[in-house]
Order: C-alpha cells, then sequence, then structure tokens
C-alpha cells in the first residue's frame, strides 16, 4: 500500500480510503506522461479486495453497486500512479478532467451514476481541488472484459520552473 503524507492523508483516512500500489502498465505504454504542469494519467481499471481484477458487462452480469465498486476502485489506482508519479497527492493542484468507459449493455443508461463513484473519490480527498471537467460514455466492450476504465488529466503544483528534459537548460 502508498503511504499517503500531508492533508490527502487525513482526508483519506477520514474517508477509511487507502492507496493500493500502482498497477504496472500492461501493453507497451506508461502509467502517467507529465507534460509542465500536467499529468496525464492513462486508463486504470478496478480490482475487487481480493485483488482480482472487475469484469463484466453492467446491465447483464454487473449490477450498478459493482459497477460503483469498480469504478471507486480504478479512482484510488489512478491516484496511486498520480502518487507515484509526484511523490505526494499534495502536488496536486486541480483534478482537470476524467473521462470514462463503461463496458455496458446497449439499453443500460446509468453510466454517469457508475462513475460517480470515482468523481466522490475526488472530491472526497482533494475537495473543490477534485471537481472536475467530465466525459462518462458506455461501450459495447473494453480489453480483458474490463467493468470500466477511467483516465484523468490533473494539474500539478507550480514550485517554480525547472528544466525539462532535452530543452537544453
Amino acid at each position: 500500500m502508498v503511504e499517503a503524507n500531508g492533508s490527502t492523508a487525513s482526508r483519506l483516512a477520514q474517508l477509511g480510503l487507502t492507496i493500493p500500489d500502482p498497477l504496472p502498465p500492461f501493453g507497451e505504454y506508461v502509467p502517467a506522461v507529465r507534460s509542465g504542469n500536467q499529468l496525464w494519467v492513462g486508463g486504470h481499471f478496478g480490482t475487487r479486495p481480493d485483488g482480482s481484477i472487475w469484469t463484466g458487462k453492467v446491465g447483464s452480469d454487473v449490477s450498478m453497486d459493482e459497477a460503483q465498486e469498480a469504478a471507486k476502485s480504478a479512482a484510488l489506482h489512478l491516484l496511486a500512479t498520480v502518487h507515484a508519479e509526484l511523490g505526494s497527492l499534495d502536488e496536486v493542484a486541480q483534478i482537470v478532467r476524467v473521462y470514462a468507459v463503461v463496458n455496458s449493455t446497449p439499453d443500460f443508461l446509468g453510466q454517469t451514476t457508475v462513475i460517480d463513484a470515482a468523481s466522490a473519490v475526488f472530491v472526497g480527498v482533494f475537495g473543490e481541488r477534485g471537481r472536475h471537467a467530465r466525459l462518462a460514455v458506455g461501450v459495447a466492450a473494453l480489453p480483458g472484459d474490463l467493468v470500466l476504465e477511467i483516465e484523468a488529466v490533473v494539474e500539478v503544483v507550480d514550485r517554480g520552473a525547472t528544466p525539462q528534459a532535452g530543452s537544453g537548460a
């Protein structure tokens, strides 16, 4: 488990939430890319308490409650990646945007309700800094039959100009 610090640690404790260890990439990509004061965090999925991955289609073999648990877990995994990249969740200035896809049946229309569980994690941990723009959509399938995936753009606290790799500085 990731050791949180600062004000986010107290919020996590109040919420009874624990940041898991970051998930490794499952392909030829990195979990996050920093560009200036933004951290672009790739797709994250949810895991059950036993560590197994939430799979299935919402509206047929996955209930709304289960999908919301998967979304909450995916948000915590995303925060684990943010923590690993920044060294502290206190470096988050703002969750700017969340994009979420839900593996759902054509007649399921509750994608936003599912993803509200992830959004609630961000707001719970960061307060107003956790409020974000969002798109939540349903899709016919996801790799590995994942229930959902979420990604985010995070603004990082500006600690002054630091030379970027390859900038010649």
